[in-house]
């Protein structure tokens, strides 16, 4: 008996390689090229007598509103001048990025045909960390100045907002924001609507983003992924027990689905807790939707989040007392 479970077991693994394999191929063979345009080298090369040229060539970043005089002394000021020497110690070839920018969009163009193609603009902006990369209509914003690395001289964050200033947070935040026009916003503003919001999001970069681990996509260290699988029905029951679920509470967000040094059960763990807990329990949740019933991906993301959490069959992982 267990000769043959073996087998099926790996008949299973088989075919279930062979389909995957069958999707990356034809993503791999989409033709796609992107463009890249540095706008953060472009600005800071070019020198104040030619700024009107730097505005007619890129003037969606240039507001009316703002003098040329505001934009000469940024050209100038030593500390923007030493962000930009530091961009460009990480940065100055941009090959590498493009390429990982370019096999994104083909993921995209896969699951989503009709999608817009952006033009890629990098700049240093002002280290807004809520929009570290921006799509919108046909323009991909990457601010170049919040991926330098976590432990970066410049940076004056707090550490669960730095452990995501890496490289490899830059394709997830993009997704992230490409998100946006993909996925209503939550409508009944219960908690369960928010964990599946964002556990569609999540969901969506397994999709877009495959050979990135769990932690990547969640924007977390190892070992937090690791505390969130180990006390998966722990989360769950207190969850239930607490009556949460479909409470409208204001409160719930900040203590479990918002960016947070760690999530607020208002008990002892919570300081060895991640933030955003919330929204890696919507994760599992999609996920055990998606395996359970016969759905797209774009037929997931539109989906009331009460008829797919309902449907999804949800249990959580089980792990020694």
């Amino acid at each position: 008996m267990k000769k043959y479970l073996v087998v099926l077991l790996i008949v299973i693994a088989f075919f279930s390689c062979d389909k995957k394999s069958k999707v990356e191929k034809a993503v791999e063979e989409i033709p796609l090229e992107l463009k890249v345009y540095r706008f953060d080298k472009a600005f800071f090369e070019t020198p104040p007598n030619e700024l009107p040229n730097l505005k007619a060539e890129y003037p969606f970043f240039f507001p009316k509103e703002v003098s040329d005089s505001l934009w000469i002394e940024k050209m100038q000021n030593p500390q923007w001048r030493e962000l930009y020497q530091e961009v460009e110690k990480k940065y100055s070839d941009f090959g590498k990025q493009t390429s990982e920018i370019v096999d994104l969009f083909k993921h995209v163009k896969y699951y989503f045909p009709k999608a817009t193609m952006p033009k890629i603009y990098t700049v240093i902006a002002e280290m807004d960390y809520n929009n570290k990369a921006i799509y919108a209509n046909d323009k991909l914003i990457i601010s170049l100045e919040l991926y330098l690395g976590a432990q970066h001289k410049f940076y004056e964050f707090p550490n669960y907002l730095e452990q995501n200033f890496e490289e490899r947070q830059m394709m997830p935040d993009i997704v992230t924001s490409f998100s946006l026009g993909k996925i209503p916003p939550p409508r009944e503003m219960t908690l369960i609507d928010e964990m599946i919001y964002y556990g569609k999001q999540l969901y969506l970069k397994d999709a877009l983003l495959p050979s990135y681990t769990d932690a990547e996509k969640m924007g977390y260290l190892p070992e937090q992924i690791l505390w969130c699988q180990e006390n998966e029905s722990y989360i769950w029951r207190y969850f239930i027990e607490k009556e949460l679920l479909y409470s409208t509470d204001s409160k719930l967000p900040n203590r479990f689905t918002n960016l947070a040094p760690f999530s607020k059960f208002y008990l002892e763990i919570d300081n060895e807790s991640p933030g955003r807990v919330g929204q890696w329990t919507g994760w599992q949740i999609v996920r055990s939707f998606m395996q359970n019933n016969e759905a797209s991906l774009q037929e997931m993301l539109v989906m009331d989040s009460k008829e797919l959490f309902e449907k999804s069959k949800y249990k959580p992982k089980k792990t020694d007392e």
